[in-house]
């Protein structure tokens, strides 16, 4: 509610999107707008919650004049991020990869494997039914994936060369992605 006073922007909990977690809008002549999606798990929805109050933050200071993902919003997040950055707001393994994300913030949680894997832990068992992390499966293993099948291939770094079964065609995915292992 502080955040919300200080920074004078209205509040909605959306309905879950697939592309996004939360957002920020403004349009002229208007109240900043942050939502963030109500099917996320409570730490999920706090850290969302907070990248988007860094960005209206940014907003209200440079207006449109920097990147938004760019070193103000950072420093911003980082900021804002910190005062919660304790025990009794996450669980330890959910802290751990937050503090070491709050170094130096990507422009999504999903951008860091490891907040990424903390946090997915404590998404709901019905959303996730028997879904695991593709990173856990064996080269070669099939697994279903946003509604198409593929073959699972090497690790590069933070995401797996995969090659879809009925076109042949290749894509990387994140190794963090949670997958239908293909039976």
């Amino acid at each position: 509610m502080e955040l919300k006073e200080k920074y004078d922007f209205e509040f909605r909990v959306s309905r879950p999107r697939r592309t996004r977690l939360g957002d920020f809008t403004y349009r002229p002549g208007c109240r900043p707008v942050i939502t963030v999606n109500a099917n996320l798990n409570p730490y999920s929805f706090l850290i969302t919650y907070l990248h988007e109050v860094a960005h209206c933050a940014v907003f209200r200071r440079y207006r449109r004049k920097v990147a938004p993902h760019g070193s103000e919003w950072k420093t911003t997040f980082k900021e804002i991020l910190l005062p919660v950055i304790r025990p009794d707001y996450f669980p330890p393994d959910v802290l751990a990869a937050l503090a070491a994300y709050a170094r130096n913030p990507k422009a999504t949680t999903s951008g860091d494997s490891r907040l990424a894997e903390s946090l997915k832990k404590y998404d709901s068992q019905v959303e996730n039914g028997n879904k695991r992390t593709l990173r856990h499966l064996d080269e070669g293993s099939l697994f279903v994936f946003n509604g198409r099948v593929f073959s699972k291939g090497p690790l590069r770094r933070t995401r797996v060369l995969c090659t879809e079964k009925a076109s042949k065609k290749k894509y990387t995915i994140a190794a963090h992605a949670l997958v239908e292992e293909e039976l």
